[in-house]
């Protein structure tokens, strides 16, 4: 299957290995700080309308397939599984300061959290997990201060600004200052096939403190509003400090690709869940 990339965009990688597909942004790969990654429908076991890579074990799937398809991510991207930590999402802005202590919350221990939609960690070797089906995933490394962070922003965590509340929660936490962060805005629905209502697009116009702002959203013949997430989240880096220059913004959308990715404007709720994936990688002199 060939994959539908927009135009204009920062081009993600396709990796392949062991029948697993994932994707990567060159900018974190080339820091060799951490390892990461954006999953597929490609490579897992799950079978139906979870078919076959799904990482979610609270919409109906059979909980051995999810947990091999975590396994076979693990593998291929070189990380410790007994060392993943799940969000708990609930569209907030809410984020968890993840510790040594909270390995394997969310795959092999109950998670004593909930309504956390973002994760940060300065500790090597815990690896960041969160999920989506069109939503955006916000990938964050401070290379200073050797400190990390994983966010899920849909409409409502990004018109509440998640990416400076993530970037807000690494300052506090490790002295992060956003104009060393390097932001990555991951596979999510695109502009031309994310159409809202005007309340939505009323709420981006105050929250951005604009009402005719084309390249963040704009008005049909129909009413509706086509609004595009990936600019907003974009917006939101810039107005917390992170450099232009540091920003990269997927190239692929859910929606564009929904047998190869889940995306729930095409399949609603039968469907799985794709997941994010950030790793800190061990320091070495």
């Amino acid at each position: 299957m060939e994959w539908v990339r927009k135009e204009g965009r920062e081009k993600l990688n396709i990796k392949e290995k062991n029948g697993v597909v994932w994707m990567e942004f060159p900018a974190l790969s080339e820091t060799r700080m951490v390892s990461h990654g954006f999953s597929t429908r490609l490579g897992g076991v799950s079978e139906g309308k979870f078919a076959s890579m799904n990482f979610t074990f609270t919409r109906g799937d059979n909980p051995e397939h999810v947990m091999e398809n975590y396994r076979r991510m693990a593998e291929v991207l070189g990380e410790d599984l007994n060392r993943m930590v799940l969000s708990w999402q609930t569209h907030t802005t809410n984020v968890r300061v993840v510790t040594e202590q909270d390995a394997g919350k969310g795959i092999f221990r109950e998670r004593d959290y909930q309504n956390v939609d973002g994760l940060v960690t300065n500790v090597p070797g815990m690896t960041l997990v969160t999920f989506y089906a069109d939503c955006v995933p916000l990938y964050l490394l401070d290379p200073v201060h050797n400190a990390i962070g994983l966010s899920h922003s849909g409409w409502r965590g990004t018109v509440n600004r998640m990416g400076k509340a993530t970037l807000d929660a690494m300052q506090k936490e490790y002295g992060t200052e956003a104009k060393d962060v390097i932001a990555c805005i991951g596979p999510s629905i695109c502009q031309d096939c994310f159409e809202v209502g005007e309340e939505v697009a009323e709420a981006f116009g105050e929250a951005f403190g604009c009402t005719d702002e084309p390249q963040l959203y704009y008005r049909k013949e129909n009413g509706k509003y086509q609004l595009d997430l990936w600019r907003a989240n974009q917006m939101v880096f810039l107005e917390a400090g992170v450099l232009e220059e540091h920003i990269h913004v997927t190239d692929i959308c859910t929606h564009c690709n929904p047998q190869l990715l889940f995306s729930h404007r095409f399949s609603g709720t039968e469907r799985g869940n794709l997941a994010a994936f950030l790793c800190l990688e061990g320091l070495t002199e």
